[in-house]
């Protein structure tokens, strides 16, 4: 197995101090968003086996069936399929959403004929996979996830006592329930951009009275008021409040298909998600949002955030049960003096600790693979090639990505 170096994305909503407090290092004052493990090209983990440290993506590259295994080469290719990060959001992230694999691919080629740059702010589709996603909390974390009831969200707006919000509760009313998102969030988005930052403005201050009322929605309505200082005027205050306002424990998950808007809010928990740049924004953001493209992506239906619970097998590993083969996370939970586990070596996995010590000792290596023992702490990490066996143990708390073949 390979100790990796990861490279943490300095993005400007990230926390200072989650990150680096994690990990028992000083924090620098920098915003710290995201550390990275795996072998994204725009900052692959490095690994050292002797000959001095590597770019990940250079080490599968040599040897894609020898790292990841035939199976997972026949399956996705010669890349690692999945990417894990450590996230720390200490302000909202980018409204957003993701196509499928065949939106995306769809996307990707018609773009490409156009000579897109595939740097250019305006460029939609960066590669042509889907981008599904999971986010497992390791501290109170907050989001935003998929469509609320169209009854609840007119509730909620019309409590705001709002004139200029007042249509988009009849909408919510007169229609049925996709014809009613749909035609709502174009409304939102295409809106006059100095009349939507009044409303915004006037929004932000009846939600921040509401908040302190108490009541179902309080929650939500404080949310809509940081959203608004953060990103003042801006549409996609608005949007915000058609979806789901959800708040997880320590250990519990988010799933995040294709088609289902989202934006996380506060704290930290281990992403994992299929190894794609694909985006497209709704609001809160700068960027750019093509409006055509995302109602043309979005999926127009309610329902409750796909919130998972780990479920334990007979051997005590538990698992975030996805309908996605491009990545599937486990769990360990170890109390000190609990039997050694092995772990299962039939594809590339990383191990990531987040709470106390857990040792890894390689039983079984490739050929030319010596075994290693290897002891992490919170915030630490290993790559573990398809067929090396590895066995773990410890007092501490172990998360294993992979995928399934």
């Amino acid at each position: 197995m390979d100790r990796l170096a990861n490279t943490v994305r300095p993005y400007a909503w990230g926390s200072t101090t989650a990150i680096p407090q994690l990990l028992g290092v000083p924090p620098t004052g920098e915003p710290q968003a995201e550390l990275w493990m795996g072998a994204h090209p725009a900052a692959p983990s490095r690994v050292d086996r002797g000959a001095g440290p590597a770019p990940l993506t250079e080490v599968i590259a040599a040897d894609p069936e020898g790292e990841l295994g035939a199976p997972a080469v026949r399956r996705f290719g010669p890349e690692l399929p999945f990417l894990v990060k450590l996230l720390a959001a200490a302000a909202p992230l980018s409204l957003q959403v993701h196509p499928d694999r065949e939106q995306a691919r769809a996307g990707h080629a018609e773009e490409e004929a156009r000579g897109v740059p595939l740097d250019a702010p305006h460029r939609t589709y960066k590669d042509p996979n889907h981008k599904p996603e999971m986010i497992c909390a390791l501290t109170p974390f907050t989001g935003l996830c998929g469509f609320r009831a169209p009854e609840e969200t007119a509730e909620v707006m019309a409590a705001l006592d709002i004139d200029s919000l007042k249509p988009y509760v009849d909408i919510l009313h007169a229609h049925p329930e996709a014809d009613a998102l749909r035609e709502l969030l174009t409304a939102v988005l295409t809106a006059d951009r100095a009349a939507m930052a009044e409303t915004v403005e006037q929004a932000a201050r009846a939600a921040e009275r509401l908040s302190g009322l108490g009541g179902p929605h309080a929650d939500a309505y404080a949310a809509y008021a940081v959203l608004a200082r953060h990103h003042p005027g801006d549409p996609g205050v608005i949007a915000a409040m058609l979806l789901n306002h959800v708040r997880l424990q320590p250990g519990e998950a988010l799933y995040l298909g294709a088609g289902v808007p989202h934006a996380y809010l506060d704290g930290l928990g281990v992403e994992i998600m299929a190894t794609s740049d694909n985006v497209l924004r709704c609001g809160l953001t700068p960027k750019h949002v093509d409006v055509p493209e995302l109602l043309r992506v979005v999926r127009f239906e309610s329902g409750p955030p796909a919130v998972l619970r780990p479920e334990a097998d007979p051997d005590g590993e538990e698992v975030y049960d996805t309908p996605v083969d491009d990545f599937r996370l486990f769990r360990h939970v170890w109390a000190e003096g609990a039997a050694p586990r092995a772990l299962p070596a039939t594809a590339p996995q990383i191990l990531l600790c987040t709470a106390g010590t857990v040792r890894l000792r390689a039983t079984a290596a490739p050929a030319g693979r010596p075994g290693a023992d290897v002891s992490l702490g919170p915030g630490e990490s290993v790559f573990v090639p398809a067929g090396e066996r590895v066995e773990a143990a410890g007092a501490g708390t172990l998360f294993r990505a992979t995928v399934v073949v």
